[in-house]
Parts: C-alpha cells; sequence; structure tokens
C-alpha cells in the first residue's frame, strides 16, 4: 500500500471515530437545525463531556482530546468551504444519460488532497490523545470500536 494512501486511511479512520462521536450526541430529530458554528461548538462539547465521563480522563486527557476534536472541526471547515453540497455532487455525477466519470475522478483527487493536508495534523492530535490514555482507556476504546452501530460513544 502506498505511504500517502496509508496516511489518508488512518486519518479519515481516526477523524471517523471522534466526528462520530461528535456528531452521534445531537443527531436526535434535530437535524433542521442545522451545523452552525454555535451548534458545533455545543456538540463539541457535549461529545467531549461523553468521551471523558465515559473513559473517566483526566484534565489532560481532556485537553489532548479537545485538540483532537478541534482539527477534526477544522478539517470539516475546510472540507466542506472545498466543495458544495455532498448530495450535490453526487447528483451532479449522475445527471446524465451517463456517469462523470472524469467529474468524479477531480471529486475524489480534491477531497483525498484535502485530507492528506489536514492528515498529519489529525493523526498527530489522535496519536497524542491515545497515546496520553492508560493501558484500560486504551481497551475501552478498542471495545467501543467493536461495537455495532453509528458513532460508539452513544448513550449504550
Amino acid at each position: 500500500m502506498k505511504p500517502w494512501l496509508k496516511k489518508s486511511l488512518i486519518a479519515v479512520f481516526g477523524a471517523s471515530i471522534v466526528l462520530g462521536g461528535l456528531t452521534a450526541c445531537g443527531s436526535r430529530g434535530d437535524h433542521a437545525r442545522g451545523w452552525s458554528d454555535e451548534r458545533v461548538t455545543e456538540m463539541r462539547g457535549k461529545a467531549i463531556a461523553r468521551i471523558s465521563n465515559k473513559l473517566e480522563l483526566n484534565e489532560a486527557q481532556k485537553q489532548k482530546l479537545g485538540v483532537l476534536a478541534d482539527e477534526l472541526i477544522a478539517q470539516r471547515k475546510a472540507w466542506r468551504a472545498q466543495g458544495g453540497e455532498p448530495r450535490a455532487e453526487i447528483k451532479a455525477l449522475i445527471a446524465g444519460e451517463k456517469f462523470d466519470r472524469s467529474a468524479a475522478q477531480g471529486l475524489l483527487e480534491r477531497k483525498t488532497q484535502q485530507v492528506q493536508g489536514a492528515g498529519p495534523k489529525v493523526i498527530a492530535a489522535f496519536g497524542d490523545f491515545y497515546d496520553s490514555l492508560t493501558p484500560a482507556q486504551q481497551q475501552q476504546v478498542r471495545e467501543r470500536l467493536d461495537k455495532r452501530g453509528h458513532g460508539g460513544w452513544g448513550r449504550g
């Protein structure tokens, strides 16, 4: 596997873990409120509180989790700023009689470049957070990942 692809996959994996936790906290029927900066900040706080409680994090660990959340939010903002609405982009690819392969390739390349650009910061923040956990806390994270379902840090 190519190193850049491996790093991209790791970044996306790490991002999905925390972003899943961030979005799982507030995704119960209030999608109409949208994802304003205030809402993202509110969900960030709730997710950090929930994860902190589940893992019994100390202050230093909470701070590292906060840095990780901030990096993921920054990556999300950059992702959104780079392109339009994901559904609209997909609709455009299938709007004609044939699938627009060259537009799809361009979309893939733009998104891949964005992940590669932000990936090192996300990987570093995730690594700093994970490495700060005790072995028991790391085991809890692994167990949560093994559980089925979206997010893994919900009320279950």
